[in-house]
């Protein structure tokens, strides 16, 4: 009688084994069949099943190991993230093809999973169709009028420096963090738009949103948001730095609707003073029009955080590698000073006027802004309809990462790629030159919209650092030019001396 039962539970436990096996096999052949490259798909590198290349990435550097494939598959390959293929463009030729020549068929934004549970398709940065046209049209003429690349924002720009520049002097010259003040001084031009007025630098409340966002941005490219868009509906119920994106955004949230109530309370539709009194009318002017006219409080809150995160975010970083690399380099650190005592003097602020007349400090903005790459990948594009790039074909609903990295550090387009050179910017006469390659805030019809400020911020707070301070390292120590990869490359934490030029 044992025996019996013994052969049955042999038997038993045989057809689990090869319930599981066929189960096993069957996935992995159905995964194969559904996500295998056609010819005329972009070549990449082997993908694991079910996952993908979720894990060929170094998610340290991004960037750089995207750019190391090219290397090895062309400057358009494909690579799969769970069951989403997504195409990376390298290279300035081919980005230009994708995001100039063919921008109408990579307008719209990608709806990955973790995007949509935390913006809902709103906004400026990630959503697409009418709406985004609706919302980015609304929003230069906005901020136009307020002045966006305006003259009237250099007071605003250069009042700002003020606050920074004593809070500099507080350490006289001994070693201190900049980044709070950095971010806090950037931030505060956007606020004055958006918000219509700045912050204290005291104020906690806003520190703790400003932190936020670089936090937040580097957990954006994780390999958590990677596993939260492959595989959705389990990982919102596990626990993980994607959970506590969620939350900050959330409470960032929080913080904008919190000043949209102190608007409300004292609105008055003839007296506009703000991007969020402007919304506003365009609330009420359009109460019963058609669902199409997003113009409601949901998409004003998160009109505003896209304002308020990029106008931070990428100004900010940008200076706090300014001040490392002018304390790398101090014989370029002091002929930037040299040109700005000649041209402006210590007696007056700069003004956007005096550009043209220093082209040497022009040239080392802009190669500041080369070589560390504030926004390596862009944002991610999404195909529209079927395209053609590089010889391939690229389906509709494909998601496009444009690596600008690999434009910025192009062997083809630039002398010396991978050495701080500000010669890249002048010609023989020493006048100031922008390459075609030069493109920091992308390309095609997704362009930065606030890239006119942006200019005008890093200029005028950029001048105004070398007109009052002189940078270098605790001890004569040599900086660190290390980063931290996200959405943005920020450098790692780091200390500073600040001298006074003028004490």
């Amino acid at each position: 009688m044992e025996s019996v039962f013994s052969v049955i539970a042999s038997y038993v436990n045989w057809d689990v084994k090869s319930l599981l096996l066929f189960i096993t096999i069957f996935i992995l052949t159905a995964d194969y069949i559904k996500n295998r490259r056609s010819d005329s798909f972009p070549p990449g590198p082997w993908t694991f099943p079910i996952f993908g290349n979720i894990f060929t990435l170094d998610y340290q550097r991004g960037h750089e190991t995207m750019t190391q494939l090219a290397g090895k598959y062309g400057n358009v390959y494909s690579m799969r993230m769970g069951q989403a293929w997504l195409v990376v463009v390298n290279g300035y030729e081919a980005l230009k093809e994708a995001l100039v020549n063919q921008k109408d068929s990579l307008v719209d934004r990608p709806g990955l999973p973790l995007i949509m549970d935390m913006y809902h398709g709103l906004g400026l940065l990630l959503s697409s169709g009418n709406l985004w046209k609706q919302q980015r049209r609304f929003a230069l003429s906005t901020l136009r009028n307020f002045g966006l690349g305006k003259k009237s924002a250099e007071q605003i720009i250069l009042d700002e420096f003020t606050f920074c520049a004593e809070d500099f002097k507080r350490y006289k010259g001994k070693p201190f963090d900049p980044h709070l003040t950095v971010n806090k001084c950037a931030s505060n031009i956007i606020c004055f738009l958006t918000f219509g007025h700045r912050f204290e630098y005291s104020d906690e409340n806003f520190e703790k949103v400003v932190m936020w966002f670089g936090k937040g941005f580097v957990i954006f490219t994780s390999i958590w948001a990677q596993f939260y868009n492959a595989f959705p509906m389990l990982m919102k119920y596990l626990p993980g730095p994607h959970q506590t994106l969620q939350r900050m955004w959330k409470d960032a949230k929080d913080f904008i609707r919190i000043e949209i109530k102190k608007h409300k309370q004292n609105w008055d539709p003839s007296d506009q003073r703000d991007y969020i009194d402007c919304f506003l009318n365009e609330i009420h002017m359009n109460k019963g029009h058609e669902d199409d006219v997003r113009f409601d409080e949901d998409n004003l809150v998160v009109c505003v955080l896209d304002l308020f995160t990029a106008g931070t975010e990428t100004t900010s970083n940008t200076l706090r590698w300014a001040l490392l690399y002018m304390a790398k380099y101090p014989e370029i650190q002091a002929k930037v000073q040299e040109e700005i005592d000649t041209v402006i003097g210590q007696s007056r602020q700069p003004t956007m006027e005096d550009r043209a007349n220093l082209p040497y400090t022009d040239a080392v903005i802009h190669e500041i802004q080369r070589m560390c790459t504030i926004l390596p990948l862009s944002l991610p594009h999404f195909t529209n309809k079927e395209m053609k790039l590089d010889g391939y074909t690229i389906p509709k609903g494909v998601t496009i990462v444009p690596n600008l990295t690999s434009a910025l550090y192009d062997k083809r387009q630039w002398e010396t790629p991978d050495t701080f050179n500000p010669g890249h910017f002048l010609n023989k006469e020493g006048k100031f030159v922008k390459p075609a390659a030069f493109i920091p805030f992308s390309a095609g019809k997704r362009q930065c919209l606030g890239e006119s400020l942006a200019k005008m911020e890093l200029f005028l707070f950029f001048t105004s650092f070398m007109q009052h301070f002189t940078f270098s390292m605790p001890g004569g120590g040599k900086p660190s030019m290390e980063f931290l990869f996200g959405l943005t490359l920020p450098p790692r934490q780091y200390e500073i001396c600040a001298n006074s030029r003028q004490e």
